[in-house]
């Protein structure tokens, strides 16, 4: 009812344009925050390695901050570190986990990036842990040494995994092919233990970060044992390149072997490309270094990490100007 200097229809007026106005600021900030969401997936490997789990980490870190920055992170299981390059190449990923001299091959188009052009676009966001070449063959198997795989059966690793790449350092090293093997199996990481313990393989290679699953599956259940990889050509070959280092698997840690086993390792690092936004690597970094606790505590190989030399070691790539952002506000880096 309108009286008659109108003010019940001004009120009314005003209520109804007072809703109408909310209702309108909703659905825009709505669709606004629609639009806001940023999708970004993760490259990672099989699903019994260490990179899976790792991007799972990153995720679960980006997705708790999901309604402050708007980034939802899901993982891909891949082919592993030449797959997840390849896959940013291709920009059917954002992120890709790859070892330290796969990234070197790439931005240098050497080894299984030969026949492609040099990926300058390639950047780094932050390492990981160290990952350890390893050689693990069955008790029976006469192998006691590096030397001793000669005519032996050896799964060298499925391709475009990193596993493969290094496999193909140390054969190059030694002076082998895939001949001097009776058999050279492209088993994947997850295949591969039951194979060495169904007497299919003789040994195994794998790149990998400590403790894994998978070795631990071959050395609990058939006798197996980790063996030695060193000598001159081992050594001469770490001199050699940047991304590699000569260190230990410690004894104790599997079943089967008791004693420290010399070896030699790259690192395994988060990777981007330059066509990912700033803000949006920011965040990523953001959100895993500032709930670092949190990350160590998500994988048994995370608890030896530390912030400061994630930042700086097994960077090959130049770092993503996001990380970089990021790391000079927490004056991890200059």
């Amino acid at each position: 009812m309108t009286t008659a200097n109108g003010k019940t229809w001004r009120r009314t007026g005003i209520a109804a344009l007072a809703v109408a106005g909310v209702l309108s600021w909703m659905a825009t900030d709505a669709s606004a925050r629609s639009q806001a969401v940023r999708n970004v997936n993760i490259g990672t490997g099989g699903v019994t390695g260490v990179y899976y789990p790792a991007g799972g980490a990153v995720c679960r870190l980006v997705n708790k901050g999901r309604n402050h920055h708007g980034i939802r992170c899901a993982v891909e299981s891949t082919g592993g570190s030449v797959a997840n390059i390849d896959g940013l190449r291709d920009g059917d990923l954002t992120f890709g986990i790859a070892q330290t001299d796969a990234q070197f091959a790439a931005l240098n188009a050497e080894g299984a990036f030969a026949d492609k052009s040099p990926y300058k676009d390639l950047r780094s966001v932050f390492s990981l842990h160290a990952e350890m070449f390893t050689l693990v063959a069955r008790a029976a198997a006469g192998i006691d040494s590096l030397d001793d795989l000669k005519g032996k059966r050896v799964n060298i690793g499925n391709p475009g995994s990193g596993q493969r790449s290094t496999m193909e350092a140390v054969m190059s090293a030694k002076g082998w092919t895939a001949a001097d093997f009776s058999e050279a199996t492209e088993l994947t990481s997850a295949e591969q233990s039951r194979a060495l313990c169904d007497d299919r393989i003789d040994a195994m290679a794998f790149t990998v970060g400590h403790p894994n699953a998978s070795i631990k599956e071959a050395t609990v259940t058939c006798p197996s044992k980790l063996v030695h990889v060193s000598g001159p050509d081992i050594d001469a070959l770490v001199a050699a390149k940047p991304y590699y280092f000569s260190g230990t698997i410690p004894g104790d840690m599997y079943q089967g072997t008791d004693k420290d086993v010399q070896t030699f390792g790259i690192r395994a690092t988060l990777l981007t490309s330059t066509h990912t936004s700033e803000e949006t690597v920011y965040e990523v970094v953001k959100s895993v270094f500032e709930r670092f606790d949190q990350f160590r505590k998500m994988h048994s190989v995370f608890g030896r990490l530390d912030i400061k030399r994630m930042s700086s070691e097994g960077l090959i790539a130049p770092l993503h100007p996001g990380a970089e952002r990021y790391f000079k506000e927490a004056g991890l880096i200059d």
